[in-house]
């Protein structure tokens, strides 16, 4: 019995989605001689980001207190103590953008505090890895059927299918940010973000058997 013959293929998808998920940090500072001193300060400015991030619900999804540091400074010439400084960040996760240049610049306005970000991504579930991966096998059937037509053949069955990975960008920092100083009355400057595209990329290996070609 001969082997049908096969054809292999390779298909691709790419694709350039909005993102739907907005993160970044906000770092809380303290210094002073007296080590008590900073961490009340530190303790206090932690909180008043809680309060402004607790305020900011439900458009803010997700939060994450990260690294907490405190630390002495010293004299290079010896290890006499001058100061001690502290530090506490939040990771803060958006997936509502409409708000999210207003809460940044509200969080940054506050006394010793650093704001970072964003960074754009899509969900971890996001339909979109879904809508490549099925992308990527019609290309490969069309390929397939392109190479059997020029044959003078015809698909007859799927011998396997693999996946050759399905690829996103990681987070990337906000593409532009514009900030107009404050209106009449005090009112707080807007800050225009634009959310970076996220390419998204599906590849499938894939191998059909054909019927006979016509060669003549």
């Amino acid at each position: 019995m001969v082997d049908a013959p096969v054809v292999a293929v390779r298909g691709e998808a790419y694709r350039e989605v909005a993102p739907e998920l907005a993160r970044f940090t906000v770092t809380a500072t303290a210094r002073d001689r007296s080590r008590e001193t900073t961490l009340a300060r530190l303790a206090e400015r932690a909180a008043a980001v809680r309060v402004l991030l607790d305020r900011a619900e439900p458009t803010v999804e997700r939060r994450e207190t990260g690294q907490l540091r405190v630390w002495p400074e010293t004299k290079r010439s010896g290890e006499r103590v001058v100061a001690y400084r502290g530090s506490v960040s939040t990771t803060v996760t958006v997936g509502d953008f409409t708000a999210l240049g207003e809460l940044m610049l509200r969080l940054a306005d506050q006394d010793q505090v650093e704001v970072a970000g964003p960074w754009w991504s899509l969900r971890p579930d996001s339909p979109t890895y879904r809508e490549a991966r099925h992308a990527a096998i019609g290309d490969a059937l069309a390929r397939a059927r392109e190479y059997a037509e020029a044959l003078g053949a015809r698909i007859t069955g799927l011998l396997e299918l693999s996946d050759s990975g399905l690829s996103a960008a990681p987070p990337m920092f906000a593409r532009a940010a514009a900030a107009r100083g404050g209106g009449p009355g005090g009112a707080p400057p807007e800050l225009e973000l634009d959310p970076s595209p996220q390419p998204v990329q599906a590849a499938v290996e894939a191998r059909f058997t054909i019927s006979e070609p016509v060669l003549g």
